[in-house]
């Protein structure tokens, strides 16, 4: 049986896809993931995934491709070539599957499975809808069970990636804490000013701090860590950064997609979370977390990418303090 998983999201929704990806494995012989350009790195780590089929989709992303550019001749010609057996379209709650179900549905796919609150006529067999209340990691996995794939008996349904490269070369010995102060909008953003601060508070705790951050955040990763934090802006892939985040005692984050690497490693989160998504379907999932920032504000919900609240005060009143407050009460869960 050759199973295609469609996840269009960046990071985060391929890496939340990871527990039904694993149960679609445990009948199929062969799993393709279909995603994005800003989802393939995170793909390629994610267990039984056989294949990653990188496509551009025109209705999602901050700045997505005309339908002409996006070539869905080609990209139904590609998939009519594979002749999947079955089909999972894995959405955000807030985006429809419909336009990946009628691509697959075009393409042939037999059985074609989805969330959906949208009345999906023939596109989806037997469509599913989310219950209240659930992560997008536990939705997606009852997504596939509608479909009729369960996880293996042993398998606790939390986020994985592959084995991890040994990273004490690039972080030093002994034991630290990550800082990853980027976010992918300015809405998610808690500040390079007050990320700063918690280094120092970090460092006079008597932790050593790592600050991780993407290649075009080099500049941001170098003002936080000042000369006290262990500076890795810039020179980690996806693969080396989830080995800095799984050998971390605690990752402090936003709500990006690096909190999300850190918990399918095991590592617990000090989450610095932006309400502008539910934490309760997008926070870290399946680790220990300490939950900041007012998640009852007037921006919860609205998916700004830039706050429309003056002072961005759900997060801008999150302290340095409360992060190291955060830290501490993760380690003392850890050592009891």
């Amino acid at each position: 049986m050759k199973a295609l998983v469609v996840c269009l999201d960046g990071m985060t929704g391929v890496l939340l896809a990871g527990p039904a990806v694993r149960a679609l494995a445990t009948r199929a012989d062969h799993v393709t993931l279909m995603c994005g350009p800003r989802g393939a790195e995170a793909a390629r780590l994610l267990p039984h995934v056989d294949d990653v089929l990188v496509w551009e989709a025109p209705w999602t992303g901050p700045r997505p491709p005309t339908v002409d550019e996006a070539d869905v001749d080609g990209l139904l010609e590609r998939l009519r070539d594979e002749s999947y057996d079955v089909g999972l379209v894995l959405s955000p709650f807030e985006q429809s599957p419909l336009p990946a179900a009628l691509l697959l549905r075009m393409a042939y796919v037999r059985h074609i499975g989805a969330d959906s609150a949208d009345d999906a006529g023939s596109l989806i067999d037997g469509p599913h809808r989310r219950l209240p209340g659930r992560h997008d990691a536990e939705a997606a996995l009852d997504t596939a069970a509608a479909l009729g794939f369960l996880p293996r008996p042993a398998d606790d349904g939390r986020l994985r990636v592959l084995p991890t490269p040994d990273t004490t070369g690039l972080t030093g010995n002994g034991p630290y804490v990550v800082l990853h102060p980027g976010a992918g909008t300015p809405a998610r953003s808690w500040g390079a000013e007050r990320a700063a601060e918690a280094v120092a508070l970090l460092a006079d705790a008597g932790h050593r701090v790592v600050v991780t951050g993407g290649p075009r955040e080099a500049v941001l990763t170098r003002q936080v860590s000042g000369g006290t934090a262990v500076d890795l802006g810039g020179r980690t892939d996806l693969r080396t950064l989830a080995g800095v985040l799984r050998a971390a005692d605690v990752v402090i984050a936003g709500n990006t997609g690096p909190a999300h690497l850190a918990a399918a490693t095991g590592t617990p989160v000090v989450s610095v979370f932006s309400p502008v998504v539910p934490a309760e379907r997008r926070g870290p999932y399946g680790v220990p977390t300490v939950l900041l920032g007012d998640q009852n504000s007037p921006c919860a919900a609205t998916r700004a990418r830039h706050c429309p609240v003056p002072g961005h005060p759900c997060l801008t009143e999150v302290t340095a303090q409360d992060v190291v407050r955060g830290v501490q009460k993760l380690l003392s869960g850890r050592s009891g």
